[in-house]
This record gives C-alpha cells, structure tokens and sequence, in this order.
C-alpha cells in the first residue's frame, strides 16, 4: 500500500488507456491482497481497541456482496461483455473484481469467492453475522427480465443454500418490484428466511417512486422485512442512463407507507435532481438524503449504512457529517461492501490521515491489516477514524456496529 503503487493505480482506474494498458500488464493482479493471516503486533493492538466494549454476536456486516459466474451450478451470471477486450474498461473491472475476491481459478470461480470470504470473515469476527446479497436482472416495464442491461445476477436460492450450508451467512434477497410474479417471490423469500430486500434501482431499472411498486411495499410492511436499496451515483455496476433512479428523495414514496429502509453508502456520491424545487435544480445526493433523514416523519423508518463512506472518492463530506451527528448514530448501520475494501487503493490510509480522520501513527498497522484481511481492516478502519468539532472528538458509537437488533422483524 505504498503511495507510489497508490499513485500508479489511481491513474490506471481514472483513464480508459491507463485501464486497458494495466488490464494486459497484470495490474488487476496488484489491486487485491495477500492471503488471509493472522494479525500480529501493533496491528492486533489496533484489532483489539476496534473490538473493545462491542458485543462481537450482534456485529453484522449488513452490507456484503456475493458474486459468480455459474461453477457447480450455483445460477449466478455475469454479463458476457465484462470479459471481452471489445469493452477494456468492463473487462478491467471485471479483472479487479475476481483478484479481490481471491479468484485464481474461474473453473472454480463461485467457490474460491465464497471460501475466501468465509475465511475472512472467521478470523475477524466468528462470531458475527454477514448479510449476503442476492441480485436480481434488469427488468424493464413490461415486467420482463433483461439480461443483456444487466452486468450480473445472483439467484436468491443460491444465497439461501450458502445461508443453509454456513451459518455465519444470512439471507439478503433481491426482488424486481415490476416482475408479474414479484409478490409471490417476496412471500417466497420471507418464508426462507430472508432479512431483508436489496434493489439497486440505478442498475436493476426500477423506479422507487413509481405507483407500481406499492403492492410490494405494503407487502414488504406486512412481512415486516427492511428494503436495503442504493442510493446516490452509482459507479460499481454498469449504470449507463438511469443513475437518476438512485434519487434518495424517491424513497418519500416507501417511507411513506410504512417500508423500513436502510439507504446504502449514506447516498453519498454524486448529484441528483432537487425533486422538492419548483425549478429543476440539481443537489448533491447526500444532502437531498440528509433532507430525509432529518425529517421527524421518519425517524423510525429511514436508516443508512455506512459502507464504502471510507473510500477515496466519498470523502470527506459524508464521513465528517455523520461523525459529528452522534444523535443520528442510532440509525446508522455499519456494511463493508465486500469485495470493494479489498481493493487497492479504494480506501486510502494517506487520503484518510490527511483529512484529519485517522492518526499517522496508526497508517502503518492499518495498511498491515489490510494486507491479510481487508474485511477486518474495513471495520478497524471505521473504528479508528475521527474527527475534532467544537472541542470534541467524534466516533462512530458502538451502536452503529451492533447491528442485529435492527433485523428483528416487529411482531405483527
């Protein structure tokens, strides 16, 4: 993680020939860490101050992303054209995916993902929980599912079966609101016991604030499931033309109704249109989300997790923001977005300390926890970071990671 590898791979992620030239040097190769490894020293001292005075059972990584391309029959699906020189950048992407996740051998692709993952997580926390995804297809209006604008799918019984078979892993299922048959495959997916509903409407082309989404609404209230769905600009998936569907005042619609919902990644890239203006003004994303979350009305049904806030191009302002609003912190939810963190340099320890959230002292465990467990580095991360306002010093508070308690489904 030294800031000459940093500096060569920036480059290579921002410009389209840098991504095409590192893609056929071996740089996706660079981007991932080592082998998962026990961490030793100044580092585990820095472990054991992240998990001091937290209740290890109830920490659940709300936020975890579970991927493949089909091995032994598991139904997951990526999109042909992330693997074809005719799209360099798709392709590149593709190539920093698999190295991050530990994927050397695409024969058995779907495997190594999950036992990487698996091993991660068991010697961070055993004794917590991750919430892994389900993905659905582009579905377009007419109800019917759209491989080709789709960049990835991941079957919801593929997540069930990995749930059955590991229980350290819960069931996150994905549900396009539009399908005929969507109600259906939501009580289908409660019944298997699925925490919870994930959309990425700027991906999977649903529209939050669309009338037709209202039966899956009251169904999801009715079953008294959260709806994990994105929000803000997305640059992780394919999102050529619908980035306004990521709207997070679009969800005044589902708030309205009752659906508890927890906004990814705080909705904190990117701008949106200011749908409450009578002009068309544009605003930053996280401050139309801001605007919700401020609002009284939903207090008890709109919260955010706090993944990917630590990345490079995220910071400061959403960081620093929710940092210093410890009265919000009880609506707060702590997710990695694995794989990204094991990605280098998303989250940068330099960028990080010089913008006053994390100490120089600590830069050199932090980057060693990186280099063996970037899951575990992840959560030390957002432990250790800070910031100094009005003559105080401001942590996320434990409760942010305590997150189990918020998927205990409230009795009918």
């Amino acid at each position: 993680m030294a800031l000459s590898r940093r500096g060569l791979i920036a480059l290579g992620a921002c410009f389209g020939v840098g991504a095409t030239v590192g893609a056929r040097l071996g740089l996706p190769a660079a981007l991932g860490p080592g082998e998962p490894r026990e961490i030793r020293g100044r580092a585990r001292a820095l472990v054991d101050e992240a998990f001091d005075g937290l209740d290890r059972s109830r920490m659940w990584d709300v936020h975890v992303h579970v991927t493949g391309l089909g091995t032994d029959g598991t139904g997951c699906w990526v999109n042909p054209d992330m693997r074809k020189w005719t799209a360099p950048w798709r392709q590149f992407k593709f190539d920093v995916y698999r190295h991050a996740a530990g994927i050397t051998d695409l024969a058995r692709a779907d495997q190594q993902y999950v036992e990487r993952l698996l091993a991660l997580h068991r010697m961070a926390n055993p004794a917590g929980k991750l919430l892994a995804f389900g993905f659905d297809y582009f579905v377009d209006e007419s109800g019917e599912a759209r491989p080709a604008r789709s960049e990835f799918f991941v079957p919801n019984d593929y997540v069930f079966a990995l749930a059955k078979q590991h229980p350290e892993l819960l069931p996150c299922a994905s549900i396009h609101p539009y399908r005929f048959d969507a109600i259906e495959r939501l009580n289908r997916a409660a019944a298997a016991g699925a925490v919870a509903i994930k959309w990425l409407p700027n991906a999977q082309g649903m529209d939050p604030a669309s009338e037709r989404c209202d039966a899956f609404y009251d169904r999801l209230v009715a079953l008294g499931l959260p709806l994990i769905t994105h929000a803000g600009h997305e640059l992780a998936v394919h999102s050529p033309d619908a980035q306004e569907l990521g709207n997070p005042l679009r969800l005044r619609r589902p708030l309205g109704r009752g659906v508890r919902i927890v906004v990814a990644h705080a909705a904190s890239l990117g701008v949106v249109e200011d749908l409450d203006a009578h002009e068309r003004l544009k605003v930053q994303a996280f401050d139309a989300f801001m605007r919700l979350f401020s609002d009284a009305r939903f207090d008890k049904l709109l919260y955010a997790d706090i993944s990917a806030l630590t990345q490079f191009h995220r910071l400061p302002t959403a960081l620093r923001e929710l940092l210093i609003a410890p009265g919000l912190h009880g609506r707060l939810l702590n997710g990695s977005d694995y794989p990204l963190p094991a990605i280098d340099p998303i989250i940068s320890t330099r960028m990080l300390e010089r913008g006053g959230f994390i100490k120089a002292k600590d830069r050199a465990g932090l980057n060693e926890i990186y280099a063996h467990n970037p899951l575990l580095f992840d959560f030390v991360v957002k432990r250790r970071v800070s910031v100094e306002y009005k003559d105080q010093t401001h942590r996320f508070s434990p409760s942010v990671f305590e997150t189990a308690g918020f998927f205990q489904r409230p009795k009918a």
